[in-house]
């Protein structure tokens, strides 16, 4: 059991030591990307994803960099690693989609844009029902005026926009 946990303290120490570094290193490749200079973005995204596989942002950050350099094949191969990492993610279909118009392929560019769409729905549920009659409620809900009795007169004015008919 002591060499168990030893063996995760070990893991943890690791982890600790390495996620700043990559989250330094995506923010340089994310830099250069952002400068535009996408072969430097291109290698530091590799080098991030040579260390840790499984670092979603930077497989999606590849496949757009391939796709502002104009290569679709490549952005498209990318684009679908980052799909088996989060398959039900809205950005990596919107990206897929993206990929797929420029590529010319508007049949599957469609379907990534529905399954994006779909994504959408599935992150943003619907609120919960609200609770029966609990005191706390009704120091939420909104305030409504009170109603006051209005007598209506029994004729209504003249209305002098309107022709009044012959005598």
């Amino acid at each position: 059991m002591k060499a168990n946990l030893s063996e995760q303290r070990k893991r943890e120490i690791t982890v600790n030591r390495f996620m700043p570094m990559l989250q330094e290193q995506y923010d340089d490749a994310m830099f250069d990307f952002s400068m535009g200079d996408y072969d430097t973005a291109i290698a530091k995204f590799k080098a991030i994803l040579a260390e840790d596989p499984a670092h979603f942002d930077a497989q999606l950050s590849l496949g757009m960099a391939y796709y502002r350099k104009g290569d679709y094949a490549t952005a498209i191969a990318e684009g679908h690693k980052a799909e088996k990492l989060r398959p039900n993610e809205q950005l990596v279909h919107t990206n897929l989609s993206l990929f797929y118009m420029k590529a010319g392929d508007k049949k599957t560019a469609e379907h990534h844009g529905l399954q994006a769409r779909i994504a959408s729905w599935k992150g943003n549920p619907a609120p919960p029902e609200p609770s029966p009659g609990g005191a706390s409620d009704s120091e939420l809900q909104m305030a409504r005026p009170k109603l006051e009795n209005v007598k209506l007169p029994s004729k209504f004015p003249d209305m002098p926009w309107k022709k009044k008919p012959p005598v």
